[in-house]
């Protein structure tokens, strides 16, 4: 149960009796009141703003409204005391009995504990990694591919229809690129000295895998070919290596798409001119010159009339070209086809996981959904900064196979997938992401992953040790759930189950928002808590987890050990983190 929207249900129905009463007015609207924790933690456990809120339609002082609604929650079983602060915030603190309570729900509900329903079955397409074809993925990619796996996980857990999706950008300028360089890799093959790799091709040495495939399919026969017939055939071999790559890279961290859409299908299906008639239907398109682009002189700049989509009408700065000089589409065009696309297979909210050069992409492909749905579709746009790696504060510069930077691969091989996934959403994905390679294996407090997970393997210590030392308790989840959890009184275990109980409101909050890396703060806060009480446990006897002479206070820390470890445990399932046992 999330605590917040159990609150203001019972606010809820304090206003209907109140209602009734003839205290306050009927049919209050409080869709816009919200329970939310204190910004400091001495205000209590839990504030409102409901006499702000609701005193204009009241028609009172909202400390007066305040003085109101806090007589009646005094008297309620689940509050221990409440104050007025400001002008009209209600901070309340809740009682023992109700975070027990809430401890029994983590016990019942067990790793589901914090699913919900909150996304009412919205269909969500999330497209994230879509890295050209033209290498293998670097660690970059895999930050973008983290944040949109675990962000499809958390949406799938709150009650949304999620389509997990890669676009392949198998058609355009740098195709032909990849073509010749495979093309360069398949003489090298044959034997012919290359020479340096010349200026504007790959240089990566992955491509020549892909010149050995084609010089074994076709021999010598691709030499005697005008480049017209043979760059389709080394583009094809080199887009089928590359996303075979791909594909197994994904597998490495964990992570398997739904759908593989391909920029060369949408083109040769049509789908561009049909998105682009539905635009011409709305009045969207038009014929027009542009001005110069900023910084530019007079002698730069060529004025000519265009096909040009009204972004400006939607919110962009610029109305965007369609078409190019040669009458072709633009990249554009083609993104607004894909767009639509998956807005016609059923989703309705879109969310793109970019990277860090795509940030002039926002605002023009946010104006083109809206334009191309009427308004149907919405698109959110996750802008992943860069990741700074690092081996013992020295900066990494580059992989020796890839030529130019290093691949998501050696680093998933050097430290591990789990450690991969849950490192990349520890910080926002718009803040540059430093990841060091010897750090993030490190068994201290500022290793993150570790931290969780040894506050994990420390819950399950403690289940084993408790079944060595007390044979004849039941320390199953089932006996467990039914457990007197009175004896939990001490402060430190409050705390420990507070936090444990505002998982549902994170994993709804974090979902809403489109933030997965709210779990991994979560998460660390979950591990502080336990660490802290574990460590009050030895400077205090009467604080210890298993008490041999004391079965119920035994069995009720038991509980919360636990509920601990079934959180942690629910945290890294959405983080597809596996939850570690021991720590060896």
């Amino acid at each position: 149960m999330n605590n917040f929207d159990y609150l203001k249900s019972e606010l809820e129905s304090v206003l209907g009796w109140l209602g009734e009463d003839g205290g306050l007015p009927k049919d209050l609207d409080a869709s816009r009141v919200t329970f939310e924790l204190p910004r400091e933690a001495s205000h209590g456990d839990v504030a409102t703003n409901a006499a702000m809120v609701l005193s204009k339609q009241v028609g009172m002082a909202p400390r007066d409204l305040a003085q109101i609604l806090l007589t009646e929650f005094e008297a309620h079983d689940a509050v221990r005391s409440a104050e007025i602060a400001g002008p009209g915030f209600i901070n309340m603190r809740l009682t023992d009995a109700f975070w027990q309570a809430r401890l029994a729900e983590v016990l019942a509900a067990g790793e589901t504990y914090g699913h919900s329903g909150v996304g009412g079955g919205a269909t969500v397409n999330v497209e994230y990694v879509s890295a050209n074809p033209t290498g293998p993925l670097h660690a970059a990619h895999g930050r973008g591919a983290v944040v949109g796996d675990v962000l499809a996980s958390l949406l799938a857990a709150t009650g949304h229809k999620v389509t997990r999706e890669y676009y392949v950008n198998d058609a355009g300028a740098q195709v032909d690129v990849l073509g010749r360089s495979a093309y360069l890799r398949y003489l090298e093959a044959l034997g012919e000295d290359i020479g340096e790799i010349p200026e504007g091709l790959y240089p990566g040495a992955y491509l020549k895998d892909v010149g050995q495939a084609l010089a074994a399919e076709h021999g010598e026969s691709l030499k005697a070919m005008d480049q017209s017939e043979w760059l389709p055939v080394t583009k094809n071999t080199a887009i089928d290596m590359m996303m075979a790559e791909v594909r197994e890279d994904l597998t490495a961290l964990g992570i398997e798409m739904d759908v593989f859409s391909s920029e060369r299908a949408i083109v040769a299906e049509g789908k561009v001119e049909a998105a682009l008639a539905v635009l011409e239907a709305g009045g969207h398109i038009y014929q027009g010159v542009l001005e110069p682009p900023k910084g530019k002189t007079p002698d730069d700049w060529e004025p000519r009339e265009q096909t040009l989509f009204r972004a400006t009408a939607f919110g962009d700065d610029v109305d965007r070209p369609l078409k190019k000089s040669d009458g072709s589409y633009t990249y554009f065009a083609s993104d607004i086809a894909y767009h639509y696309d998956k807005f016609t297979r059923g989703s309705d909210t879109l969310i793109d996981v970019l990277g860090a050069d795509h940030g002039g992409y926002v605002k023009r492909m946010q104006a083109a959904v809206t334009a191309v749905t009427d308004g149907k579709g919405r698109l959110d746009i996750k802008i992943c900064q860069l990741v700074k790696l690092m081996k013992a504060g020295v900066p990494i510069k580059m992989s020796k196979r890839a030529g130019t930077f290093v691949t998501l691969r050696d680093v998933i091989d050097q430290v591990g997938r789990d450690v991969v996934r849950f490192i990349m959403l520890t910080r926002k994905n718009d803040a540059t992401l430093d990841f060091d390679l010897e750090k993030v294996t490190e068994e201290s407090r500022d290793n993150p992953v570790w931290y969780v997970q040894y506050a994990n393997a420390r819950t399950h210590s403690v289940i084993r040790q408790a079944a060595e030392a007390m044979p004849d308790l039941e320390t199953s989840d089932a006996a467990l759930g039914k457990v007197d959890l009175s004896p939990l009184t001490d402060p430190a275990e409050i705390e420990l189950i507070r936090v444990l109980a505002g998982w549902p409101g994170m994993v709804a909050g974090a979902a809403l928002a489109h933030e997965p890396h709210r779990l991994a703060y979560y998460l660390n806060d979950v591990a502080g808590a336990f660490h802290g009480l574990w460590n009050k446990g030895k400077e205090s006897p009467e604080l210890r987890f298993i008490r041999e002479d004391e079965a119920v206070l035994t069995t009720a820390r038991l509980a919360l050990v636990r509920a601990t470890s079934l959180v942690i445990a629910a945290g890294l399932g959405i983080f597809g983190v596996r939850a570690r046992e021991e720590l060896r």
